[in-house]
Formats: structure tokens, C-alpha cells, sequence
């Protein structure tokens, strides 16, 4: 039977018994029939959201740029009957490796599937899905590795990014373009590495932490997140519905808005990511999730 236990603010884990990842599956055992598929998509057009699901203007004194991704995890997928079905209450159908080897629960980032645009993060039997009718999608986001444009003495570069969005993640190493960093350690959502491509001179690998993360939620207030988690909610345009007799897969694009998702101070009004000037980052969370049944 599933399960979940849930601890509060920023330390919040998941225990949960059933799902196990599609890449572990033995083909020999694999149960036959319809699957149930969710592959990402990364949308910069899509409408830029707020915490609460309303469309968000970039604030004054900030800039924001959308980012061109390159890889995606998840750390946990829960399909929701109603908006005041609860945290929890819904059905669990994915849920990645954690792992309390620096001591607090933690994502297990050297595990989990890291994918591209297109690319399905969760392949499992349909059977694995109640049957019900569902009319939100829950995704805890854990991991997002994209590029941007920044300057430097009015110069532009690309330097790649490795954003870590989970409430917390145990990271041993991870390559953020061609440099492998190695970590060792627990970070709570916010941290990230940056890597700047070709560089003219030879530059090191920065580390740093967001203060904040955008996690949207469109019913916040009958079914809120608990805090420190990229909990992201979206409702399908039309309820789905599972009866349990399916005989084709059910294929679902989540949709993820890139729109200025990456957001800075912007201290000359120019709207040029310049960080030895010091702007500093301040946001790297999704802007929104629309889940599209194929």
C-alpha cells in the first residue's frame, strides 16, 4: 500500500512504498499493457505565473531571461481528483530515490533521470494509476540544468547553470557543462553551480543560493504545499478520467513555462544578466505547468 509521511518547512521528506523507476524495470518481468507516459516539455511562450498561479509581471529592479534548457528531473508525480484533495491524498504514482547519507532525507540526485525537451521522465504500467477521475497533476521538480546569456564588460557570453529546486538534495557530484563539481553533501532548494562556456581565460566553477524559488500553485488555498518543496500544480483542460480497461498508453506532455524564469537584481536597467557587477540571482523557479493528454 502506498504511504507518505510528511515533516514540515524546509527538511519535508517522502516515504512512500510501490513506484519503482522505469529504467530499473526488467524486460523479462515488465507487467504487459498500456503505459502511462509523462515527457517534459520547456514552453518559453507560455504565460509567465506567480506562487498562486496568476500571471506575473517581472518586478521592478529585477531582470529575466528565459533560459534554454537542457535537462529536467522530478522527484515526485501525484495525479489529483479535486482542488481540495490534499498533499498526499491523491495517487502517487512516481517517486524517486531519497537517501539520509549526510543525515536529513534528502533527494538522491546521483539517481534520479534527468531528461531533455521531449524526453519521458516516468514510463510505468497504466495499472499503476487507480482508476478515477483526476483534474490536477502534481510534479515535485528536483533538478533543471539550462543556459543563459550574460555579460561581461558589455561583452555577451553563455555560461550553463545546475539549479537545485528540491526541498533537499543529497548531491555527490554533478557535471554542470564540461566541469564536474563535487559536493558530498545536503543543499536545500536554491543551489546552484554556473559554468561559463569557452571561456577567453581559464574560469572556475561558482556556487551560490538563491534566496527564493518560484513554485505555482493554482489552489494554494484548498490544497496548499508544504513549504521548501517545487511542489508544481496544473489542471488538465479537461478532467481525466481512468477507468482501468485502457488498452492504448496514455501519454502526457508536461509542460513546464521557461518564460523569464531566470531572474537577477538588475542594478543599470538594461536587462543584461551582468553578475561581477554584482547582480545577483534571485529566482530560478518554473513559471507555470499546463499537463496535456495526447
Amino acid at each position: 500500500m502506498k504511504h507518505l509521511i510528511w515533516a514540515t518547512m524546509a527538511a519535508f521528506a517522502l516515504t512512500l512504498g510501490g513506484c519503482t523507476k522505469d529504467e530499473a524495470e526488467d524486460p523479462a518481468t515488465t507487467p504487459a499493457g498500456p503505459r502511462l507516459i509523462l515527457k517534459f516539455r520547456f514552453d518559453s511562450t507560455q504565460v509567465r505565473l506567480g506562487n498562486l498561479g496568476q500571471p506575473s509581471a517581472v518586478p521592478a529592479g529585477r531582470g529575466a531571461y528565459s533560459p534554454r534548457f537542457n535537462k529536467m528531473s522530478a522527484h515526485y508525480v501525484e495525479f489529483s481528483p479535486t482542488a481540495l484533495t490534499q498533499v498526499g491524498q491523491g495517487d502517487v504514482v512516481y517517486h524517486a530515490p531519497e537517501t539520509t547519507m549526510a543525515g536529513a532525507t534528502a533527494i538522491d540526485h546521483d539517481l534520479g533521470i534527468n531528461v531533455g525537451d521531449g524526453q519521458a521522465f516516468v514510463n510505468i504500467p497504466l495499472s499503476d494509476l487507480n482508476p478515477g477521475t483526476y483534474q490536477f497533476l502534481r510534479v515535485s521538480l528536483a533538478y533543471q540544468n539550462y543556459d543563459v546569456r550574460f555579460y561581461y564588460n558589455n561583452v555577451g557570453y553563455m555560461g550553463t547553470i545546475a539549479s537545485f529546486i528540491g526541498y533537499n538534495t543529497y548531491i555527490g557530484s554533478h557535471l554542470v557543462h564540461d566541469s564536474t563539481v563535487t559536493v558530498n553533501a545536503n543543499k536545500l532548494q536554491g543551489y546552484w553551480a554556473f559554468e561559463v562556456q569557452d571561456p577567453p581565460i581559464p574560469t572556475p566553477v561558482t556556487e551560490g543560493q538563491a534566496p527564493g524559488t518560484t513554485v505555482v500553485n493554482p489552489i494554494q488555498a484548498t490544497s496548499p504545499i508544504p513549504a521548501g518543496s517545487c511542489l508544481v500544480t496544473g489542471a488538465f483542460a479537461a478532467p481525466l478520467t481512468i477507468t482501468g480497461n485502457e488498452t492504448q498508453d496514455i501519454v502526457i506532455t508536461v509542460s513546464l513555462s521557461t518564460n523569464k524564469s531566470f531572474e537577477w537584481t538588475e542594478l543599470d536597467g538594461d536587462n543584461k544578466f551582468e553578475p561581477v557587477n554584482g547582480e545577483a540571482v534571485v529566482d530560478m523557479g518554473i513559471r507555470g505547468m499546463i499537463p496535456i493528454v495526447q
